[in-house]
């Protein structure tokens, strides 16, 4: 492999079900320490290519490090793994499942369980049952099962699908205290704000590929193009651009796209269609983001949906080592 401090490692990785190739030819490089967001809708490959870097699944084809090892040879230990998909014996209480996973690993590894779900901000709530707790306590208990013992490296697969906006975001705040203490994050996420949030670089794939990388905000200001300030008016396009001399107008399904408004000259767009007695009914004014370079890359919009891949799906077992459905 090329880099010898990057904790995770991959060069034309392949993993092929039948006919389906799910992941197709991923180059990679995640670097100590870092936080790795890998985004894409369900469907894109993600889940199958953690298998593959976690061990899970062996690749068809390409070379894969993990900590400088092949994935299934790397000590157990270092490792932390939150699959997609996973629901523990819902009758034990918060401290009792940390504590089961706690005996996984070897006495001198692991954390105090009081520490650790004090850390993903459930030591009140550690008598609670699993069943009792709240979708997003839910997920923040995972994630304390996940870093029981402190690993170098922590995969999180869709770490908050499925929570409300506030759960997300006690598991944002779970993730940056692991980054701060060193921990490399390797997350997959469909949401955009997520993926800029956490992250140090981002990884868009699409059909199973990598389609590009870099900081979320690099990626925006390469690919995101500029703001957009949309209008509905009874008026036509063409009127509203007689109106607005000098600045770019565009039809779009009816609505006059003005590109390249700041949000300080929003106000005078406005006074000016006023002025001409351009009545507007309703505007937006949009800055790019990770969902525009998302979408005119692969064109296409990265938003959660039902669907999953069928063979990546049912491979592993609902299990904190092994498993997860396909994204």
């Amino acid at each position: 492999m090329d880099n010898p401090a990057a904790a995770v490692e991959a060069r034309g990785l392949r993993k092929r079900y039948g006919e389906l190739i799910a992941v197709d030819g991923v180059d990679l490089s995640v670097d100590e320490g870092e936080v790795y967001a890998l985004v894409g809708p369900n469907g894109a490959g993600k889940t199958t290519l953690v298998r593959c870097l976690t061990g899970t699944t062996e690749p068809t084809a390409g070379d894969v490090s993990v900590l400088n090892s092949r994935p299934s040879a790397v000590d157990r230990v270092r490792l932390g793994l939150l699959p997609q998909q996973f629901t523990p014996p819902d009758r034990l209480t918060a401290r009792e499942l940390v504590e089961y996973y706690s005996g996984l690993y070897p006495e001198d590894r692991v954390r105090e369980t009081s520490a650790v779900l004090d850390e993903v901000g459930l030591k009140e709530s550690d008598k609670q049952r699993y069943r009792d707790l709240s979708g997003g306590q839910k997920r923040r208990l995972l994630v304390a099962a996940s870093i029981v013992n402190d690993p170098d490296l922590l995969f999180l697969d869709e770490p908050t699908t499925g929570i409300d906006p506030a759960g997300r975001r006690e598991v944002w705040r779970v993730v940056e205290e692991l980054s701060s203490q060193g921990t490399t994050v390797f997350l997959t996420t469909h949401y955009m704000e997520e993926a800029s949030e956490l992250s140090d670089r981002v990884g868009l794939m699409h059909q199973g590929s990598i389609v590009e990388e870099g900081a979320a905000d690099e990626l925006v200001a390469e690919h995101g193009g500029g703001s957009r300030f949309t209008i509905e008016t009874e008026e036509t396009v063409d009127a509203v651009a007689g109106v607005l001399e000098g600045y770019s107008v565009r039809d779009e399904d009816g609505l006059a796209i003005v590109e390249d408004v700041s949000l300080e000259t929003v106000s005078k767009v406005l006074d000016l269609l006023e002025s001409s007695d351009v009545t507007v009914q309703e505007f937006n004014w949009h800055t790019p983001d990770l969902e525009d370079v998302y979408m005119e890359l692969a064109g296409e919009d990265c938003q959660p949906t039902d669907s999953n891949i069928g063979p990546q799906a049912s491979e592993g077992d609902d299990d904190l080592t092994t498993g997860g459905e396909g994204g």
